[in-house]
C-alpha cells in the first residue's frame, strides 16, 4: 500500500493545528499517510473504518483516537454513512518547547506519548468529555487553544479508558543522514515556495545531481517533487483562505504561476474549488 508524506503545520498564530472537516465521505481523499506530529482524531457519531499501523477496525458512535508520530493511518471517513464531522489536533512533541516533556509535572502526558506510538483508542465517558472539549477548542483565541489543549492531554493521560490498537508502534524509521538531507530539502521549500523553484538548485541543496535527486526524492517520499511542491503550497493557501486576501492574491503568494492552474491543483488536492473552500470556512 502507498503510505504518503503529510506535510503539517502550525496555524496562524499557534504552535499546533486544528482541522474541522464537515464532508460527505465519498468527497473526500482518505490516503494511508504519515507524518512527524502526534494527533488526536475526534469523529462526531456515525460509523466507519479505522486503520492505525496494522490495525484495522470498525468503529460505531463516532471515535476518539491519539496517533503517535510516523505511525502511518488512513483517513477516519473511509467506509463512513453520511455526512462526515470530525476535529484533528496535530501537534509536535515540542509544541510548549524543547524541555516541555522533560518537566516533572508533565511525567503523565509524556507517557501518554509514548502510549500513543501504538495508536490510542478512547472511549466511555472519556470520549464524551474531550469531544465536547475539542468542539469547545475551535471557538477560543489562540492563547486559550493552548491552555485548553493542555487540559485535554492532561485528561487522556489520566483516564484508564482507553485500549492500545497496535502491539508494537509501526513507525516508518528514517536514518540520520536521510533526515538530515530531508530537513535541507523541506527548509528550502519552505523559504522558497513563493516563488518558482528550480530543480537543479534543489538538487544541489540534497548534493544530488538532478536524476539522483529525483529518485531519491519520491523513493523517500512517495511522491515527485512537483507533486511534494504542489500539496505543500495548496496547504499555504488554505491558511490563506482563512483571511480576506483574495483569491489571485492566495495564488500568486504561494507561488502558483496562474490563478487557472492555481484552481486545477487545489481542485485536486482538496476535490473542491478555493471558492468553494472558503465558503466552508466561512460557514
Amino acid at each position: 500500500m502507498k503510505t504518503e508524506y503529510e506535510i503539517v503545520q502550525p496555524d496562524e498564530g499557534s504552535s499546533f493545528r486544528i482541522i474541522h472537516n464537515v464532508v460527505l465521505p465519498e468527497l473526500f481523499r482518505w490516503q494511508y499517510h504519515y507524518h512527524p506530529e502526534y494527533e488526536i482524531v475526534s469523529v462526531f457519531g456515525g460509523s466507519g473504518r479505522r486503520h492505525v499501523g496494522t490495525h484495522v477496525s470498525q468503529y460505531d458512535d463516532g471515535d476518539l483516537v491519539f496517533i503517535g508520530p510516523n505511525l502511518p493511518h488512513s483517513g477516519f471517513g473511509q467506509e463512513a454513512i453520511g455526512p462526515h464531522e470530525e476535529i484533528v489536533v496535530q501537534l509536535k512533541e515540542n509544541f510548549w518547547g524543547e524541555q516541555f516533556l522533560e518537566m516533572p509535572e508533565m511525567t503523565p502526558i509524556r507517557q501518554l506519548f509514548a502510549r500513543s506510538k501504538q495508536g490510542v483508542c478512547f472511549h466511555g465517558e472519556t470520549k464524551i468529555k474531550i469531544q465536547k472539549r475539542l468542539k469547545k477548542l475551535l471557538t477560543l483565541s489562540p492563547f486559550e487553544r493552548l491552555i485548553e489543549l493542555i487540559q485535554i492531554l492532561h485528561l487522556l493521560a489520566h483516564t484508564q479508558d482507553y485500549s492500545l490498537l497496535n502491539m508494537e508502534g509501526l513507525k516508518l524509521e528514517i536514518n540520520s543522514k536521510d533526515e538530515a538531507r530531508l530537513n535541507r530539502i523541506l527548509k528550502y521549500v519552505e523559504e522558497n515556495f513563493q516563488k518558482p523553484v528550480d530543480i537543479q538548485e534543489v538538487a544541489s541543496v540534497a548534493h544530488l545531481a538532478v536524476p539522483s535527486f529525483c529518485h531519491y526524492f519520491k523513493k523517500m517520499m512517495n511522491l515527485t517533487f512537483t507533486d511534494f511542491m504542489n500539496q505543500y503550497r495548496v496547504n499555504q493557501a488554505c491558511r490563506l483562505l482563512a483571511t480576506d486576501k483574495s483569491i489571485t492574491d492566495v495564488s500568486f503568494e504561494c507561488g502558483f504561476g496562474n490563478i487557472a492552474y492555481f484552481n486545477r491543483v487545489f481542485k485536486a488536492h482538496k476535490n473542491q474549488s478555493p471558492s468553494v473552500y472558503r465558503k466552508t470556512l466561512t460557514n
